[in-house]
């Protein structure tokens, strides 16, 4: 097992999660409804079935709240994750923090993650026990939980062939890997998705933190081995262009329909509720140029783009013919998903078996690995926008 920079041993072992405790608490939760439901078995498997996020006195009938809605801090999460990943975890005297004093009772916990390599404290060593939790620091935490992070360390410094680099944004690898783990839920109600620097509320984290818990043996080893040793291919000028810009919307969500990046949307886009991008979506905001007077991305994308007026992957696949032993970076990649004859998924490759896409499976935006499984078995063609050369 390789440590914190992948050359020798971890401090400590992985320890992944009993599937439930013996004994499941019974109580009812005094503040779930209908619109808690697509988390319903989460939060009970995170504060029922294990005490790692039960955080809050019952009430005088006996109910006990979650708080579903309040924006979890990083307090109540490294308590949730010293008790899921080290139960048995001692306190390391030597760490100590600023604003976090040894008697308090989220000493230990913050103590634990942060003496696991899970979290970390600012710079003048602080905790900051009551600052909000983002989706890429939870997925930061989790990876790390997981004994990811040498692999999301490698994503973090990606480069080409010829070492250049590709100027990944903040915790690109944890959200990566989150994304492919399954971490985040792609909400049927889009408006509530939520992107890499977004709070997120406790019934977001509970649904994180049990899917994390409860991954099949075989899923982190299988993730892992597609990333390890990750580096894409010399390229031109244009084409890594495009492969930096799309690497900076890593982590945003799956939107359908969706086709802007920006966290304030001139109102002439409009029509989609947060920042993301469905496939085609994310094709057309890394490759088409500026045709028209309702869409607009350049700038802030540093370069003009190409022609592209086919807006689904159908119509997109009406052109082109590359195969995929003849792919380079910036080509539009197609595929047949239901093998019914008609492509219904587009992503741009990115070179080495790695394609940037925007899937509702993971929930948005991966440096897809796309070298076999399902993508290499769905491919139906390729796309050349610009010139070979």
């Amino acid at each position: 097992m390789l440590g914190e920079d992948g050359s020798g041993p971890a401090p400590f072992p992985i320890e992944l999660p009993a599937a439930r405790s013996p004994r499941a608490a019974r109580f009812r939760w005094s503040d779930l409804d209908g619109s808690h439901a697509w988390a319903r078995n989460a939060i009970d498997h995170v504060g029922k079935a294990n005490d790692w996020m039960r955080d809050f006195a019952p009430k005088a009938d006996g109910s006990v709240p979650f708080k579903p809605d309040r924006v979890e801090t990083r307090k109540y999460l490294a308590r949730a994750a010293a008790k899921a990943f080290a139960p048995g975890a001692s306190v390391d005297p030597s760490i100590t923090f600023t604003d976090l004093d040894p008697s308090q009772s989220f000493y230990k916990w913050a103590n634990i993650a942060v003496q696991r390599g899970w979290m970390r404290r600012s710079p003048d060593g602080r905790f900051l026990p009551h600052q909000a939790v983002t989706t890429g620091a939870l997925h930061s935490v989790l990876v790390n939980a997981l004994g990811m992070k040498p692999i999301a360390r490698e994503l973090d410094g990606l480069r080409s062939r010829d070492g250049a680099r590709f100027q990944t944004p903040q915790r690109f690898g944890a959200l990566m890997l989150g994304l492919r783990l399954g971490l985040r839920y792609n909400n049927g109600n889009e408006a509530m998705d939520v992107g890499p620097r977004t709070p997120l509320s406790r019934a977001q984290v509970a649904y994180s933190l049990y899917k994390a818990t409860t991954l099949p043996s075989w899923v982190v080893p299988w993730v892992s081995e597609q990333y390890d040793g990750v580096v894409l291919p010399k390229m031109s000028p244009k084409r890594r262009a495009i492969v930096r810009w799309g690497l900076k919307y890593a982590g945003f969500p799956y939107v359908w329909g969706g086709e802007w990046g920006l966290d304030n949307a001139p109102p002439a886009l409009g029509g989609q509720p947060v920042p993301g991008f469905d496939c085609s979506g994310l094709v057309w905001w890394a490759l088409r140029k500026n045709d028209g007077a309702a869409w607009k991305v350049h700038p802030p994308r540093p370069y003009a783009g190409w022609t592209l007026g086919q807006r689904t992957s159908a119509d997109m696949a009406r052109y082109g013919t590359v195969r995929y032993d003849r792919l380079l970076p910036g080509d539009l990649m197609f595929y047949d998903g239901n093998d019914d004859g008609r492509v219904d998924h587009v992503d741009v490759y990115a070179g080495n078996g790695y394609a940037l896409d925007s899937s509702s499976t993971p929930g948005g935006v991966t440096l897809m690995w796309v070298g076999d499984g399902w993508y290499r078995d769905h491919f139906v063609h390729g796309r050349r926008i610009l010139p070979s050369r």
